[in-house]
């Protein structure tokens, strides 16, 4: 993983916590090829080497978008092939987001238009400001939604409601995502960090092994049907055992104390 990117801010807030901010605040945060780059990139760098990280936070810089979708300027005028080229590192950018094996918590700040809906929607949970706002509006523009959307934001509130917010392009309130199930909470925009950080900080205080095991078993489960899911728990489970992160927090409880998880 590097440690600057182009279009991203990296903070270390909180301990084993990384705070990612979308930077192209000119633009409302909308994906450039660059940004998409930056965000698979890094991604794939924490699926390798998560460092002393065990949370992902991901925000938009400013008060006015979390990010707004893919840049239009940019694509003005692309061919058919260059369209598709870049589209495969929005591909490959989802899939390095959902793969990833550390939590990933969304603050989402302001507007999540287009792909920015699909961002919020790819990670594990968000939490929305109550000036946040969302969309998939790709149909209005004579495409569909081709970084996950279909498949995530089903997931998240269903197929009838993602069918009438795909089809329809229609803008949706924090508030309704919260009632649909896209959105664990909604917060004043003032107070929406330092709420995300406190559950960051509750995660990252957990055993890392357990809860990436534990996020896995949750996802992969979900592609399977129950008996299958049964067993690929107990295999997250096993990985568990011989941990020392087991040990010392079975001791910690006895001892009446609080457990220093190591990631081991």
């Amino acid at each position: 993983m590097k440690d600057r990117y182009e279009t991203l801010l990296l903070e270390n807030p909180r301990n084993h916590v990384l705070l990612v901010t979308l930077n192209r605040p000119d633009a409302a945060n909308a994906f450039n090829t660059q940004m998409t780059h930056d965000l698979a990139g890094l991604f794939e760098g924490l699926s390798l080497d998560a460092q002393e990280y065990r949370v992902i936070i991901l925000t938009g810089s400013g008060d006015r978008a979390f990010c707004a979708g893919g840049d239009l300027k940019e694509r003005n005028g692309m061919t058919d092939e260059a369209w598709q080229a870049q589209h495969l590192i929005y591909e490959r950018m989802v899939r390095a987001i959902i793969a990833c094996p550390i939590p990933a918590i969304g603050a989402i700040n302001g507007a999540a238009y287009g792909g920015g809906c699909e961002l919020a929607a790819a990670l594990d949970f968000v939490y929305a400001s109550n000036n946040a706002k969302f969309a998939q509006t790709e149909v209005t523009l004579g495409i569909i939604p081709g970084a996950g959307g279909t498949q995530t934001l089903t997931r998240a509130i269903g197929e009838r409601r993602a069918k009438e917010l795909i089809l329809s392009g229609k803008v949706f309130s924090a508030q309704e995502a919260f009632e649909w199930g896209l959105a664990n909470a909604v917060f004043p925009q003032e107070k929406l960090i330092e709420e995300v950080l406190g559950i960051a900080e509750s995660i990252a205080a957990n055993a890392p092994i357990a809860v990436r095991q534990a996020k896995q078993a949750i996802h992969k489960g979900l592609q399977m049907g129950l008996s299958d899911g049964l067993a690929f728990e107990i295999e997250a489970y096993n990985r568990t055992i011989p941990t020392e992160d087991r040990r010392e927090g079975v001791a910690a409880f006895n001892e009446k104390r609080k457990p220093d998880f190591k990631g081991r």
